[in-house]
């Protein structure tokens, strides 16, 4: 019966790390502007800023795509980044599949999450002639 409760008691305690390591899990805002190109293929890069216990951090963008993609943007994005212990969890790759189109101006949402459990929600202002229905990915990372 010790043995028993021995076992119950480390599962437990094992629980009980994984659900205090989540809520120490914190959110940060982001924002930052992405110019986009594409023909089929399309690039993007950009700069922007991380906000995360009241300090600010540089952040650099760059990203590709594939798929039914013309023309060029530039967009504007905002939002929050979750699940974040410290401001470098927000460096990584994120992915997505979407659609949209600009003709002047338009509007985007998105939800990304990075291989560290980052998760960004997005909203963006698009300016530019753009067209597309595609797979993309973007990289994150930290300005030194």
């Amino acid at each position: 019966m010790s043995r028993f409760r021995s076992i119950a008691v480390a599962v437990i305690a094992a629980a009980g790390i994984g659900f205090a390591s989540a809520a120490h899990a914190d959110t940060g805002s982001i924002r930052f502007s992405v110019y986009k190109a594409a023909f089929f293929i399309g690039g993007a890069g950009g700069e922007g800023t991380l906000t995360f216990h009241g300090r600010n951090y540089p952040i650099s963008i760059g990203g590709i795509s594939g798929g039914l993609a013309f023309g060029a943007s530039k967009t504007y994005f905002r939002g929050t980044v979750r699940h974040i212990r410290r401001a470098r969890d927000v460096t990584g790759v994120y992915g997505a599949a979407g659609g949209g189109g600009a003709l002047g101006r338009g509007a985007q949402v998105i939800v990304m999450t990075n291989d560290k459990g980052a998760q960004l929600e997005l909203t963006g202002r698009q300016v530019g002639l753009q067209v597309n229905a595609d797979l993309s990915g973007m990289s994150i990372g930290l300005k030194k």
